[in-house]
Parts: C-alpha cells; sequence; structure tokens
C-alpha cells in the first residue's frame, strides 16, 4: 500500500491516553491511592489507555480498583505501593445483609475513603466476607458505599478492619496490564486475611490480566491470589516473603501461566485450588518456601509444569 491509499483510508482508529502520576510531578500529583485512583478512572472514561506511576512510597489506604483495558506502569522498584498499617474494632450493633452502615467500639483508625473489610464468624469459621469503602463517619458509625448483602451479627463477632488488596478490580473486569512496580503488603503492622478473600493481588471473576515484572511481598496472606478467573498471566513476576501462597490460581480458574517467575520465601509458592486446569508453569523457581514449592489440589488437570530446578521447586 502506497502512501497515497494509506492516506485515503478512513480514520477510524481511537487513540489510547498516556497519563502521568508523580509525587511532586506529572499530569496527577501525590503520593496515595487517591491519585492513582483518579489517573485509572480517568483513562476508564476515554475507553482506557496507560497510567505511567513515577517513582515513590504510594501509600494505600485502599486498594487500587483498576478497571478495563488500562494498563498501569511503574518505574520498577523505585516504585512502591505500600498498603497502611491495619486497624480493626468490634461491630456493636447487629449490621443486616441490606444495610450500608455499621456501628463500631472505636472509630479512630478509620478515615472516608479507606477500604475496609467486615468479616463474622460461625463456630470459629470464617463465615461471611465483605469488602468496602468509607464514605462517611458519623460518631460511631461508619457509613459505607453499598449494602452489605451479608449478616454481620454481634453474636457472630463481628468485626470491620482496614484490610483489603493493595491491586484488585470490580467483578467482569478484563483486559488488564500491570507491570514493573512493587506491592509491599507492610506485613509486621497488618493482620491475618484468608487467601480466598484477599491478597497483594485479588481479583475475582476476571478475565485476561497481565503481570509483568510486578513484585508481591510482605503481604499477610497471599502474593497473588485470583478467583474464577480465566487467562491470567505472569511474566517475570515475584512473590517473596507472604504469609501464605505465594501465587494462587484459585478455583474455577482457566488457563493461568507463569512464566519465568520467582516464589520465594512464602508458605507455599505455588498452590493450585479447586478445578484450576491448562495452567502453565514455565521457567520458575520455587525455592525456601515454608510448606511447598508447587500444590497441586482437587479436580485440577491438564497443568504443564516444566520444572527447571527440582530441588529449587518443590523445597528437596
Amino acid at each position: 500500500m502506497n502512501d497515497e491509499m494509506r492516506n485515503n483510508r478512513p480514520k477510524t482508529v481511537i487513540g489510547k491516553l498516556n497519563l502521568t502520576v508523580g509525587q511532586c510531578v506529572g499530569d496527577l500529583q501525590g503520593c496515595d491511592d487517591k491519585v492513582l485512583q483518579a489517573g485509572v478512572d480517568y483513562l476508564h472514561r476515554l475507553g482506557g489507555g496507560i497510567l505511567n506511576v513515577l517513582p515513590g512510597i504510594y501509600q494505600m489506604h485502599n486498594a487500587l480498583y483498576i478497571p478495563s483495558h488500562v494498563t498501569v506502569r511503574g518505574a520498577g522498584s523505585e516504585t512502591v505501593l505500600k498498603k497502611e498499617p491495619s486497624f480493626s474494632s468490634t461491630l456493636i450493633l447487629d449490621s443486616d445483609w441490606y444495610e450500608a452502615q455499621v456501628r463500631v467500639s472505636d472509630v479512630r483508625g478509620f478515615r472516608p475513603g479507606c477500604g475496609v473489610m467486615l468479616r463474622a464468624y460461625k463456630d470459629d469459621r470464617l463465615m461471611h466476607v465483605v469488602q468496602a469503602t468509607v464514605t462517611a463517619i458519623e460518631g460511631d458509625v461508619l457509613l459505607l458505599d453499598q449494602r452489605l448483602l451479608k449478616n454481620f451479627w454481634v453474636a457472630d463477632r463481628a468485626t470491620v478492619a482496614t484490610l483489603f488488596p493493595v491491586i484488585t478490580a470490580k467483578a467482569g473486569t478484563g483486559d488488564v496490564r500491570v507491570e514493573n512496580l512493587i506491592l509491599d503488603g507492610n506485613w509486621a503492622q497488618n493482620e491475618e486475611i484468608n487467601g480466598n478473600y484477599s491478597g497483594a493481588v485479588f481479583i475475582q471473576e476476571c478475565d485476561r490480566f497481565t503481570f509483568c515484572q510486578v513484585t508481591a511481598r510482605n503481604y499477610h496472606g497471599d502474593g497473588f491470589s485470583f478467583q474464577v478467573c480465566d487467562d491470567i498471566h505472569f511474566e517475570k513476576c515475584r512473590a517473596e516473603n507472604n504469609e501464605s501462597r505465594g501465587f494462587h490460581p484459585g478455583s474455577g480458574s482457566q488457563r493461568p501461566i507463569f512464566d519465568q517467575c520467582e516464589a520465594i520465601g512464602n508458605t507455599q509458592g505455588i498452590f493450585f485450588c479447586w478445578g484450576v486446569s491448562d495452567g502453565l508453569v514455565k521457567d520458575s523457581v520455587c525455592s525456601q518456601n515454608h510448606h511447598y514449592g508447587i500444590s497441586i489440589g482437587h479436580r485440577d488437570t491438564d497443568n504443564h509444569i516444566v520444572v527447571v530446578n527440582p530441588a529449587a521447586c518443590f523445597n528437596i
């Protein structure tokens, strides 16, 4: 095709915006989750694009919810998204499934905009979990951004705590890329979280996510956890010193790929949960994990594990 023919074609391709976030320079400036969320939400309104996150430590008072068709690109090890210390309080009044407020014994550790996790127990078993955002505080009452859809009763030892993933997405999100940054879970100052509900990265019912050169470290739970998600790819990613699993391809997830990844110093390196199929672990290392390097479980099938160093991968 010559230049004349090329120039005569209809110009129908929509351009994607590059937006820069920095702590002192950039299109948007700030040092916490709010400026990052503002950036990805702006891109989402325009149909997607790239959020370039300049070097710095960004204090995460809530998870970064990434929408579809957005890339979040850091500047390597100098871009750190660090979770704030957690704070927990008991409920002092029953909250029912249709309500959007909770009354707590202590509000001092909460602020408008912070992420919270509500939990209730039955016979020492975690029964209900809801992730929400505090929108306002009135006396000893936290106002939330959503109805609970579960019962959180005092008799079931209901609590609310500033626990959340560093990166997450709403169900139904797809075609997301995250690259070149560090997610720090600040383990020493955070309460443990079950990996079925959270992690440094936690997504559920999302498809076609790619993580490239992302490190998830020091999370008091899983490093990377995804439940009922298809085509989640990891390229040169590292899960390091997390309390539970390094990588947790969760129940019902299809075709996960781990290419040149490392899981080091976690309780388990890569944990295949129920019904994970057609995955690939390639040229990866699972080393110095406290229980298992790789765990295969219930109805996991047709997963191809190419072991470079059996002694390192299986903690022999």
